[in-house]
């Protein structure tokens, strides 16, 4: 972005610039954060290897503690505010990553969920029935999988591990096929796996959540009727949001329902409306430009010109109510989730130590085969029953210029199930004594993921054809 604005604006190039070009032009691809997610994946599962005892690091550095704040000794006998960090703030890193910054992505899922409810691919039942039952048919069909592989144990517990679609890494390998895809099949998955979302955060929120807390899940409420009254009364500041949400996560972590989904219930607070359309835009734009215009006689004159950097001020806050807090949020944080938390979430959590014993009984053990033949195998019958029974129901139709080739191979991409699968996971099957349940359930995943990640990506070449041969 930043080269564009450059060339948009016809600067001169600084060194800055040039330094970073290599940067910003891979961030610009569209691919990028997924091949940064599986360069942090297979960091993490040669680090989690190293021969030797320098394995262990990997385990030790994750599970170092690391604490916010400070509490004095009066503070822990019951005094001040010592019970916020005492409870709330020490924690490890590994904690760290999947409780708090990954509320931040599910802040950001929550801030997408909102837009295609309101404007997107889900806003009408007409254009979501399609997605809607896509997903449903591609959770259900990989849980049933999972169930069938581990009924009667106490292993049932991680049945909703294979049910979700990693938007990153099965985004990053549609565009690799470039003009090949055509774009609805493109926007079919985003709401696809938006959908996917939305019941993960239900089974996270119902399912994985533990004993409840009425008195803070009390609290916890009435900060988010704060925030909605915040929103009805106009605030459109994101500090304000941002500092109630803080308050909301911290009570989530009181009241046994997973922190994460805070980031979801909050995000769905942020105020989606505009304060002026586009003709007012236009208007109140040209108006601040004229105003510029006419004030001052030398070019150079902007920084001891108080009347000029006024129209600036106001040109600002014209761009500023022209958009909705929510789609600015969202463009600001969105590269950070995509390219800081989400590869150091793969870093904390892709690590598994495959000695010879273990990976060879790991990849045939119940958890490993419900886990990766749900996302190989379930995900491609239930997305393709599922959109075929809508279908042939009359409920809704393909997307235009879509066939079932290509939905059939959209279909094996949904089996990419790494960020939310490895997130479930690791609320599953707990580390506990050693337990080597959730190692199990890491190896379904990734064997899963890469298998459908390349059949998906061979079946869509073989069905599609770049857009300058497609007749």
């Amino acid at each position: 972005m930043l080269n564009d604005f450059h060339d948009l604006l016809n600067l001169p190039r600084r060194p800055i610039d040039r330094l970073l070009t290599p940067v910003t032009s891979f961030l610009r691809l569209e691919a990028a954060s997924g091949i940064l997610l599986l360069c942090c994946t297979l960091v993490a599962l040669i680090w989690a290897n190293l021969p030797g005892d320098l394995w262990h690091s990997y385990e030790t550095f994750w599970h170092g503690m690391f604490s916010v704040g400070m509490s004095s000794p009066a503070d822990r006998e019951g005094g001040g505010l010592g019970w916020l960090t005492e409870k709330y703030l020490q924690h490890n890193l590994h904690w760290w990553v999947n409780d708090g910054l990954m509320a931040i992505f599910f802040f950001v899922v929550g801030l997408e969920i909102k837009r295609e409810l309101l404007v997107g691919e889900l806003a009408t039942v007409r254009k979501a029935s399609i997605p809607l039952f896509a997903a449903a048919g591609g959770m259900i069909a990989p849980a049933l999988i999972y169930i069938g592989f581990n009924l009667g144990t106490d292993n049932l517990v991680g049945w909703a591990i294979p049910s979700a679609t990693d938007i990153a890494f099965a985004v990053g390998v549609l565009s690799l096929l470039g003009n090949r895809v055509p774009l609805s099949l493109k926007v079919f998955l985003l709401a696809l796996a938006i959908v996917d979302d939305i019941g993960a955060v239900l089974i996270i929120a119902i399912f994985y959540s533990g004993d409840i807390s009425l008195d803070a899940l009390g609290m916890a409420g009435g900060f988010v009727g704060a925030l909605v009254l915040a929103n009805r009364l106009g605030v459109r500041r994101p500090l304000g949001y941002v500092v109630l949400g803080i308050i909301v996560w911290l009570f989530f972590i009181q009241s046994g329902i997973h922190p994460t989904v805070a980031g979801v219930v909050v995000a769905c607070t942020v105020p989606s409306r505009i304060r002026i359309d586009a003709d007012e835009f236009k208007a109140h734009a040209q108006a601040s430009l004229d105003r510029f215009s006419s004030i001052g006689e030398h070019p150079g004159d902007i920084m001891t010109n108080p009347r000029r950097l006024e129209a600036i001020q106001r040109l600002e806050m014209t761009c500023e109510h022209a958009q909705a807090p929510l789609m600015r949020l969202e463009h600001v944080l969105h590269p950070w989730v995509s390219f800081l938390i989400m590869p150091l979430f793969a870093l904390a959590n892709a690590g598994v130590h495959l000695d010879m014993g273990s990976s060879a009984g790991g990849l045939v053990s119940p958890i490993s085969l419900g886990v990766g033949l749900g996302l190989v195998l379930g995900k491609q019958i239930g997305v393709l029953l599922a959109t075929w029974l809508a279908v042939r129901g009359g409920i809704g139709e393909l997307p235009a210029g879509v066939n079932w080739k290509q939905l059939y191979g959209v279909s094996w991409l949904a089996g990419i199930g790494f960020t939310m699968a490895m997130f479930v996971a690791s609320l599953a099957f707990p580390v506990v004594d050693g337990s080597s349940l959730l190692d199990e359930a890491k190896v379904g995943i990734l064997a899963g993921s890469l298998i459908a990640g390349i059949g998906g990506y061979v079946l869509l070449r073989r069905a599609t054809r770049p857009a300058s041969l497609a007749g």
